[in-house]
């Protein structure tokens, strides 16, 4: 069976790039094409999925950006064969068939994906600490992704979503959002928000506006400020927060008494700018991975406060499951960060390849009918 996949061929170097330390700087000038591939015996622990949408993420605009001498700026861990590497991590389908050692799937049932394969007998997954798992491989960037009309993917990585998914194209959509809404769910339980707190959401993009949602309608933050340069993504924020800001006019005049920053940008000088603001026992989540370092210049408020930074990764541990409940019983809308909805795997190669700014500049969540 030969299916359509979206395939990224990269140079490798073999070697670390002038001491840049960064794992990319192996790979450069990618080429991003639609291949037909042989789809093989089903693995046995695996799904074989008919494709419905795919979300485009930040990771994937990333993995296809490059520097001044065409590495790839993608901080991400990432691994391209040579016959290359099928993006994509965010998405729905249907079942068409079971691997012979699968028990809880059948065909005709909605899936959606994880996106981290975790090894499961590490110290950190004996730990229960899955997102850290030393020996995880991310889907789409280590491992062949969801890119293509019909996929094999891990029986692992699937959640049934038939119960909200059967039912309307809508609700389709809405499953191709569950990954990214999870990743903003962990986001905001490493920050330990709780009810009556004061957070900043720094960057709009679709992890962000989940941030938001999650840190106002679910954690009970008492006002949420989201701050972001493009103006397409301001006027988008405003139904999830109290306030929406620009950078300049925030950072002339930011609040005092913050509790919680959740940066989903990249701009880490942005955290820098406002730490003074933090309250006692303040928490940053740093989510936005562009491989620029963070300085934090007043170390004494650090120190004084107890201020807490955490790396946040991931969605294991029952994110997605909360997600979902969330989403089934309307407490959250996981199609409110949609912003387009186009047609056809070559609408892939429009974006990725020839129309990044256009993800950046006029949407949040583009997603991609299969």
């Amino acid at each position: 069976m030969l299916t359509k996949t979206c395939v990224v061929n990269a140079e490798k170097n073999g070697r670390m790039n002038g001491g840049d330390r960064r794992p990319n700087r192996m790979y450069q000038n990618p080429k991003l094409h639609i291949a037909e591939m042989s789809l093989e015996k089903l693995d046995p622990l695996s799904l074989r999925v008919k494709m419905l949408y795919f979300g485009i993420c930040g990771t994937d605009v990333h993995l296809m950006k490059v520097d001044s001498q065409g590495y790839i700026v993608c901080s991400a861990p990432i691994d391209i064969p040579e016959k290359g590497l099928i993006l994509g991590h965010e998405g729905v389908g249907v079942v068409l068939e079971v691997g012979s050692y699968v028990k809880n799937f059948k065909p005709g049932m909605f899936v959606a994906f994880e996106s981290i394969l975790t090894c499961n007998y590490c110290r950190s997954c004996r730990s229960g600490n899955f997102n850290q798992c030393t020996n995880a491989k991310l889907v789409g960037l280590e491992m062949n992704g969801i890119f293509g009309e019909i996929v094999d993917v891990s029986a692992s990585l699937a959640h049934d979503v038939s119960a909200i998914a059967a039912d309307s194209r809508l609700n389709i959509q809405a499953a191709a959002c569950i990954e990214p809404a999870s990743v903003a769910y962990v986001a905001c339980e490493n920050a330990k928000i709780k009810g009556g707190d004061k957070v900043v959401v720094l960057g709009a993009g679709p992890i962000g506006l989940f941030s938001a949602m999650l840190a106002k309608d679910i954690f009970g933050a008492s006002s949420v400020n989201v701050v972001e340069p493009v103006e397409f993504r301001r006027t988008k924020a405003g139904r999830f927060c109290d306030s929406v800001h620009d950078v300049g006019e925030f950072f002339d005049d930011p609040p005092d008494n913050i509790d919680v920053i959740i940066e989903a940008s990249g701009d880490l000088d942005c955290v820098n700018r406002i730490f003074h603001k933090l309250n006692p026992n303040g928490r940053i989540a740093l989510l936005a991975r562009l491989g620029v370092p963070l300085r934090i210049d007043n170390v004494d408020h650090l120190i004084t406060n107890a201020i807490t930074i955490v790396g946040s990764r991931g969605h294991l541990g029952g994110a997605f499951h909360k997600v979902i409940d969330l989403y089934k019983h309307k407490k959250i809308d996981l199609c409110s960060v949609v912003t387009t909805v186009d047609q056809g795997i070559d609408k892939l190669i429009y974006y990725l390849r020839e129309n990044q700014d256009k993800i950046i500049r006029e949407n949040c969540k583009v997603l991609i009918r299969v």
